[in-house]
């Protein structure tokens, strides 16, 4: 066995800790820029050589996309999430709303048989915000606030290993949702979702998850983007 340097090694682990936090906690999120090489040698106070082996080896598993002469940008939360932005960035849109349909309209029927009062009232309060921000006309706020709903729905099937996939797909589904939705919000692409928050809080998991698995085949339809 080849012997190592446990000092430096151990450096870099803490060093790669401490910016993989930044971006699972959401203090760097996605699409966002993160300092440059001479902030972060001042503000973590090692050496350029370890920050740059940090966020190469980020860069690697997915987290981070080093861009020459621009910068580094976070382009997803986790391990896994990299690896299916990586593998699935290009994939057939038909295959994305099918992928899509399935693990939503599979969420939405566990929600309607787990739902707490929490999750309806969770449910109810992202509704609205999903509303308020359509009405805006913002369609990256828009973006957002469907992203969130969504993730909302597959939390309450309280399946966390669907919750987990899902959330691994998040950073991928929001790339999808931008593309779908366009630049410009329309009127006639708008989605009710109020159905499926109400066929969930009735307990109909057959209504419910008609009502999601239709949702990623109406945006696919729709060639000037949709709000899903």
């Amino acid at each position: 066995m080849a012997l190592t340097s446990p000092r430096r090694s151990a450096l870099s682990d803490q060093v790669i800790a401490q910016l993989r936090n930044q971006i699972t906690s959401g203090e760097w999120p996605v699409g966002s820029r993160i300092p440059t090489e001479p902030e972060l040698v001042e503000q973590l106070g090692v050496a350029r050589n370890t920050v740059r082996e940090a966020v190469r080896a980020l860069a690697h598993n997915g987290l981070l996309d080093i861009r020459q002469g621009s910068g580094t940008y976070v382009v997803a939360t986790s391990e896994l999430a990299g690896v299916m932005h990586r593998r699935f960035a290009d994939a057939n849109p038909r295959h994305i709303a099918e992928l899509r349909s399935t693990l939503e309209s599979s969420a939405a029927r566990l929600a309607a048989e787990r739902r707490t009062e929490r999750d309806l009232k969770q449910l109810d309060t992202l509704l609205a915000r999903r509303e308020e921000a359509w009405a805006t006309g913002d369609a990256e706020q828009f973006v957002a606030a469907d992203t969130t709903f969504h993730l909302a729905v597959v939390a309450a099937s309280h399946n966390e290993v669907l919750s987990e996939l899902y959330a691994d797909l998040g950073d991928l589904l929001r790339d999808w949702l931008r593309d779908d939705v366009g630049r410009e919000l329309r009127p006639e692409n708008h989605m009710d979702h109020s159905r499926m928050v109400e066929a969930i809080r009735a307990g109909d998991g057959d209504a419910a998850a008609a009502e999601a698995a239709s949702y990623p085949f109406m945006c696919l339809r729709s060639p000037a983007g949709a709000g899903d």
